[in-house]
């Protein structure tokens, strides 16, 4: 459990400093924050998976790179399920989900634990 709530923390210390870095992230509050990152965690564990299958030949034809788009479509639409998280457009929303992909991986090999 207390596995959980340190990756919660640091996904959302990696959400707060993209919001910071890329001007179309808005979040107007901590809760709002934190509900994101909750949102983005559970789209990534049950639709992420679902839209790769989908895009299956897109993806392989594109060496992975699509991935990133898919990220991207994530992370919109977990910005129009949250009330106090706005991502401006597409784009923004394709540099910060890569942004964020980066940021966690690293929080979560520095700080995570080791098991």
């Amino acid at each position: 459990m207390t596995r959980l709530v340190l990756k919660w923390a640091l996904n959302s210390f990696a959400l707060f400093f993209v919001m910071k870095l890329i001007p179309g992230i808005q979040i107007d509050r901590f809760q709002d924050l934190l509900l994101a990152t909750l949102v983005i965690g559970l789209l990534n564990v049950l639709l992420r998976p679902i839209l790769i299958l989908l895009t299956l030949p897109v993806t392989v034809m594109t060496l992975g790179l699509f991935t990133l788009v898919i990220n991207g479509v994530v992370f919109y639409l977990a910005a129009h399920l949250v009330p106090g998280f706005q991502v401006a457009g597409f784009g923004s929303a394709f540099i910060a989900a890569f942004l964020y992909s980066i940021f966690s991986f690293v929080l979560n090999m520095l700080f995570g634990s080791k098991k």
